[in-house]
């Protein structure tokens, strides 16, 4: 007996009875997902970031002009410090002198510096000693003994007063010197 045609057609209804599954699973898995549709939303947030700014200045640029001078002899200038930035800093002075000549009037200039407008008569930050060698607070990073404090757009007054004391003797006619004031500034926030 010939076996051959009842087997081909189980195979072929086997065929077609996973042929039927198959599409039956994909209608049904096609009918679930149409039926999982959702309402969704979303929303951003943003933000902005500026930094501070420290904007130390100094005014008159040149604050001492003084030829011609005599033992006895003194003069004043006020000096403006001010802070154009958003936030409080910190600051200090330091002078340099040069004498070129070798002569050493640097040495004989006697400077004082006072808080407030001239004639100084505010707080002393730098008693009368020699022009090269003042100065007040210390330019190293956080604070220290002397740091004068501004706030932002702010600014304070300083008398800077000279004099050649009497007893400067005949080695120095003719001297000069040129000094250089340093202002150096920091942020106080986040800086101890």
């Amino acid at each position: 007996m010939d076996t051959t045609a009842p087997r081909q057609r189980r195979t072929a209804r086997r065929a077609g009875l996973i042929l039927l599954l198959a599409a039956s699973a994909a209608l049904t898995f096609g009918a679930g997902a149409s039926t999982l549709a959702i309402f969704t939303d979303s929303a951003d947030a943003s933000a902005a970031f500026s930094a501070g700014t420290v904007d130390l200045a100094a005014a008159p640029a040149t604050v001492f002009t003084a030829t011609g001078i005599y033992p006895g002899d003194s003069g004043s200038q006020t000096v403006t410090v001010s802070n154009g930035g958003t936030g409080t800093l910190r600051y200090a002075m330091s002078a340099s002198a040069t004498n070129a000549d070798g002569l050493g009037l640097a040495a004989q200039l006697e400077l004082t510096i006072t808080a407030g407008a001239c004639p100084g008569g505010g707080a002393p930050l730098y008693g009368a000693a020699a022009l090269g060698s003042a100065g007040f607070g210390d330019a190293a990073q956080g604070a220290q003994a002397g740091d004068r404090a501004l706030a932002g757009v702010a600014s304070e007054d300083l008398c800077f007063a000279w004099s050649l004391p009497s007893s400067t003797g005949d080695a120095f006619q003719g001297a000069a010197t040129t000094a250089t004031f340093t202002f150096a500034a920091e942020q106080t926030a986040s800086n101890p």
